[in-house]
């Protein structure tokens, strides 16, 4: 005959072996929480240990209640046959376990007829050919199911999934169904009153626990928190705590919050952090969290004040109030590991909103994670840069009906003063960051106060860093000063050039020099005014079309005035190197407009075309070019990194150019010579952009404060310079300049003479 699982047996197999065989047919379960099977070769070793001692238990005691001393022997050859069986059945098993499947692209593939590749013993990495867009898979180690999935990298096997568990819904409950067999068969009974069958599956999590633990769900503690923790294994805890809190949550007590915390707990080590990584699923940090909030929901708190939970990676707090009491708060201090001192967290309840609960009690319950910030993947989305650091605890709340708003207070863990906080809100359904769920109140080196607004759907709340951001006051103040005389400064550049123009540009050279400087002047004002625009943009309106066109013209006007510094070198070095074949007016001016506004509009449309339909081309907190999701900065960046660098070159020809020694010069020539090029250098670095050579410095990551406002001075200040180098330092423009008033004094003496002659004197009489 053939049994359910396939095992070809005699017809006079003994009784025993047909019901174990048959009973075992429920071995590989579909439970409720949708696992991979189950593999009956799982710690073989104690199930074949269990499987010789309950049958021959089994056997010993019915052939002594049936045949007293005279049936020993007989008892004696069946306990060993009993083992042999056992033995050849587990063994048939494990022959079958191993086995190795490997994808890879275009690659070559030594396979069994069946098609699976052939792996001598387990790999720690993939064999094969690495190349680009392919992967593979290997098993875990014995005693685990699943594998391990790795991508190609820079030809190299990178992990990049994990599966490897050693959890399932049986080995949660294995012991207790292991106690209740040995505890059967060596009941002295009549052997036909005896059911050597296993007992009735367990097939869900929540029928294990009512049949084995249902005050304080402990019967899964040791099973759990002895488990390695993998990713796979994680993966399950998770889906394990989730069906608690959908299954199990009708009357939740604190003794199985506080089981429930240990095993939340266990995931949320540090040392198990880096394996978050590697599970498949992106949202089971997002689920944990979920499940640990709706599951703190359904707690009842009992007393004025109780302790919940108190593990070193999740606390948990409950308060009884209503509409009389005081102000309340939930003090917090939990440690990133067991070395560190704890970061503190504060949760308070304003008094006013006290006073909007009803006469009843009520309760209100908090839960801080010390470690779950660096565990939560966020859903990517149009405007958010990810990824995003956390850089304080991550703290739940669970408010009664009536209170909306909630006062945070968080400690920083990365003090530094280049990490500016941002007050956030966790929104379960969006499974991301909010960053419009809380408004900073107050920031100072290590802390941060944040005003949130609570909602069934934000009900965890952190501080996000960026350490590349500087929000320094100082520097507030030096851009704001520094853009308003620049833009003063510009706009008295060009009246002044427009009143010398006709008796400055008398030659082609000073025509084409002073065409740049109006340019430059003209897309630096421009840009200027668009940069304050941008930055009084009301932040609600960023998702708009107005923040786009604010986009677009700010990178065109900032590119135009590198493009028109980049042709004014241009022009130094064709007035250096060529000096007899001269090209016309007419010609050099279409080059100047074609590279001082057609380059800047060919970048910035290809910009737009491209990142506008990825939803990547603003920041989400600016209207200015992203760069976290599709690098559209560099639109920017780029263009004018080399120009700054080619002019910096053509400043330094000019300065070599400049030095004609000759033979027994004196020292006052020397220094005559060092004043000319230290002049030049000083005109030409605000009209070639070299101060935005600084800009550089400022991007990378832990720079000083002092780059950042060197660089503010010297580009908030350009128009200034520009005003400074550029016009006034000018004798031409000098000259004309007081020539132009001079001229103008002249015609009103010669008003005020004809005024004052007595032909008009006679003609007013006369009136």
């Amino acid at each position: 005959m053939v049994g359910h699982n396939g095992w070809k047996l005699r017809a006079n197999s003994p009784a025993w072996l047909l019901a174990f065989l048959d009973a075992d047919d429920t071995w590989s379960l579909n439970s409720s929480l949708k696992f991979p099977q189950r593999t009956l070769d799982e710690k073989n070793s104690k199930a074949l240990a269990h499987c010789a001692l309950q049958n021959t238990l089994a056997f010993g005691f019915s052939y002594l209640y049936h045949g007293g001393t005279d049936s020993i022997l007989f008892f004696l050859m069946k306990s060993q046959a009993t083992m042999i069986c056992c033995l050849m059945f587990f063994l048939g098993i494990e022959c079958s376990h191993y086995k190795s499947k490997v994808h890879i692209k275009d690659g070559d593939k030594r396979q069994h007829p069946e098609g699976k590749l052939m792996t001598g013993r387990i790999q720690e990495k993939c064999q094969g050919p690495c190349t680009m867009a392919s992967n593979c898979s290997q098993p875990c180690a014995q005693h685990f199911r699943g594998e391990i999935g790795f991508t190609c990298h820079q030809n190299k096997w990178q992990k990049s999934t994990e599966t490897c568990t050693s959890l399932s819904v049986e080995t949660l409950f294995k012991d207790f169904s292991s106690a209740s067999r040995l505890s059967l068969a060596a009941s002295s009974v009549p052997v036909h009153v005896l059911d050597f069958r296993a007992p009735e599956p367990v097939e869900s999590v929540a029928q294990g626990i009512l049949r084995n633990c249902p005050i304080d769900y402990a019967c899964i503690l040791d099973v759990v928190k002895s488990s390695e923790a993998t990713s796979g294994n994680i993966a399950f805890i998770v889906e394990l705590l989730r069906n608690i809190s959908t299954d199990l949550s009708d009357n939740v007590t604190q003794e199985k919050m506080k089981s429930y915390s240990e095993v939340a707990n266990h995931i949320l080590d540090t040392a198990a952090i880096s394996n978050w990584a590697f599970i498949p699923d992106k949202n089971t940090s997002s689920d944990l969290l979920q499940s640990v909030n709706l599951f703190a929901r359904q707690l009842r708190v009992h007393n004025e004040s109780e302790n919940l939970a108190d593990e070193l990676f999740i606390q948990a707090k409950g308060l009884r109030i209503n509409h009389n009491t005081s102000e309340k708060k939930f003090n917090f201090s939990a440690s990133m590991n067991s070395t560190t001192e704890g970061i503190l967290g504060m949760i308070e309840i304003p008094r006013q909103d006290l006073w909007k609960l009803s006469p009843n009690a009520s309760q209100a319950i908090s839960i801080a994670f010390p470690t779950l910030g660096a565990i939560l993947k966020e859903v990517r989305s149009q405007n958010v840069s990810l990824p995003r650091p956390v850089n304080g605890l991550v703290l739940s709340v669970i408010l009664p009906e009536g209170l909306k708003q909630v006062l945070f207070t968080f400690e920083k863990i990365n003090k530094s003063r280049n990490a500016r906080a941002q007050c956030v809100g966790w929104h379960s359904r969006k499974r991301r960051w909010d960053e419009n769920a809380c408004e900073t109140t107050l920031e100072i080196t290590n802390r941060v106060k944040c005003l949130c607004n609570y909602t069934n759907m934000v009900m965890s709340f952190s501080i996000l860093m960026s350490p590349k951001s500087i929000d320094n006051k100082v520097l507030y103040y030096i851009t704001c000063i520094g853009l308003s005389i620049s833009i003063l400064s510009l706009i008295l550049c060009l009246t002044i050039e427009a009143l010398v123009w006709s008796r400055v540009v008398v030659t082609e050279i000073s025509y084409l020099r002073h065409m740049c400087i109006v340019n430059i002047a003209v897309s630096l004002l421009i840009a200027n005014v668009w940069f304050i625009i941008n930055s009084n943009f009301h932040k609600k309106a960023q998702d708009s079309k107005w923040c786009v066109a604010l986009t677009f013209f700010s990178h065109f006007f900032y590119l135009s005035l590198f493009f028109w510094m980049f042709f004014k070198a241009l022009l130094i070095i064709y007035g250096i190197l060529v000096v007899f074949r001269r090209m016309m007016k007419s010609r050099l001016m279409a080059i100047g407009f074609a590279i001082g506004y057609g380059c800047p509009l060919v970048i910035a449309g290809t910009t737009v075309a491209i990142t506008v339909p990825e939803k990547g081309y603003m920041r989400p907190d600016a209207c200015w070019l992203n760069w976290d999701n599709t690098k559209a900065l560099l639109a920017f960046a780029i263009p004018a990194l080399v120009i700054v660098a080619v002019n910096l070159v053509v400043v330094l020809v000019v300065a070599v150019n400049t030095q004609r020694p000759s033979i027994g010069s004196s020292k006052s020539q020397d220094l005559a010579i060092i004043m000319r090029i230290s002049k030049n250098v000083a005109i030409l670095t605000p009209l070639l952009g070299l101060t935005w050579g600084f800009g550089v410095a400022t991007l990378i990551e832990g720079t000083s404060l002092i780059f950042h406002i060197i660089f503010a001075l010297l580009n908030a200040f350009q128009g200034f310079f520009i005003l400074l180098f550029g016009t006034i330092m000018d004798h031409k423009i000098r000259d004309a300049l007081r020539m132009r008033m001079s001229s103008l004094k002249g015609r009103t003496r010669v008003a005020e003479n004809a005024s004052l002659s007595p032909t008009n004197g006679s003609k007013l009489m006369n009136r």
